[in-house]
């Protein structure tokens, strides 16, 4: 018999999935373009603003990076609040190839294209990490980055 209460006891799932499906209005961004963005099916993005325990922390977790939610942990009887924190960047739902000389670079291999999924533009940066030149970017690009980074992980290598 476990000693720890399951995770819907511990976290209000109907009130964090609620307050999902808000910001996505409030964005006005549709359930599909979240989905899409996010690397998740429409169906699961529906249980996930539904607070439904079964759905992948992982998905949670990239849903909510997309809306732009940081993600704050914190162990129980520290004490001191916040033991671990994760920043959840926001994210676009597109990524315009053109406001972004670096990735444009590297996505020279992608044709009919002017935008890209945050999820692509992650793989994209990640498996042509070596040509990148890090210097070079523009603030706005290092944002994005370190925001892909944040919401996908990776390899750290820029």
């Amino acid at each position: 018999m476990s000693r720890h209460p399951p995770l819907e006891e511990s976290v209000d799932l109907p009130q964090l999935g609620a307050a999902i499906r808000a910001r996505r209005k409030v964005l006005r961004v549709s359930s599909t373009a979240t989905a899409e963005a996010a690397g998740v099916s429409r169906v699961t993005l529906h249980r996930i603003e539904k607070g439904e325990p079964t759905v992948a922390v992982g998905a949670w977790a990239r849903v909510m990076a997309v809306l732009g939610f940081g993600v704050a942990l914190r162990a129980e009887g520290t004490g001191t609040g916040t033991a671990l924190r994760a920043t959840g960047a926001w994210l676009p739902v597109q990524v315009r190839l053109n406001d972004y000389p670096q990735l444009k670079a590297l996505a020279w291999h992608v044709t009919g294209a002017e935008t890209l999924r945050p999820n692509e533009a992650f793989d994209i940066y990640e498996r042509h990490a070596r040509h990148l030149d890090a210097k070079a970017m523009t603030p706005a690009e290092r944002e994005l980055f370190d925001a892909l980074q944040a919401a996908f992980g990776g390899s750290g290598r820029v």
